[in-house]
């Protein structure tokens, strides 16, 4: 019984004490947050864009 306990011990700390998925966690948040800033981006991109579109139709318009 007391081997039974040991092994499940010793397998139970290897398991807590593994680094591998550490930074499989880490490169996910990194993916996250460049995901993140890139939508961001995207939207400010998209309204800049939509605003001189609109000046340049106002503009033909105007002139025609």
């Amino acid at each position: 019984m007391n081997d039974l306990m040991i092994k499940m011990y010793l397998t139970a700390k290897t398991f807590v004490e593994r680094e591998e998925g550490q930074d499989l966690v880490e490169y996910a948040l990194v993916v996250a947050l460049i995901a993140f800033g890139a939508i961001t981006g995207m939207n400010i991109l998209a309204k800049g864009l939509n605003n001189a579109f609109s000046q340049i139709a106002v503009t033909l318009n105007n002139n025609m």
